[in-house]
């Protein structure tokens, strides 16, 4: 998927569908199914933005601590995820 938006557009973006994601599974009522197109979403923008960082393409100091903040947002996101799943599992175990 071709992406046309400025690296902190995009970056902003990613903020912008992980609060979505956060909202969406914060009550562990996601369906395994939605759960797995979630994580491979989080993992596509991860990769995206890995590659931009990596390409050699000369960054502000700002950039730089932007594409970090956002791999980090990314990788908040999926451990919530995790932990979201988790709290449901055992609910369930304990009901």
């Amino acid at each position: 998927m071709e992406v046309r938006l400025c690296l902190l557009h995009y970056t902003l973006s990613i903020d912008e569908e992980c609060a979505a994601i956060r909202r969406e599974t914060a009550l562990g009522r996601t369906v395994h199914e939605r759960q797995t197109e979630l994580y491979k979403q989080i993992a596509d923008r991860g990769e995206r933005v890995v590659k931009v960082a990596i390409s050699g393409f000369p960054m502000t100091d700002e950039m730089k601590a932007r594409v970090l903040s956002t791999l980090l947002t990314l990788m908040n996101t999926r451990e919530n995820m995790d932990r979201s799943a988790m709290r449901q599992a055992a609910l369930k175990r304990f009901a």
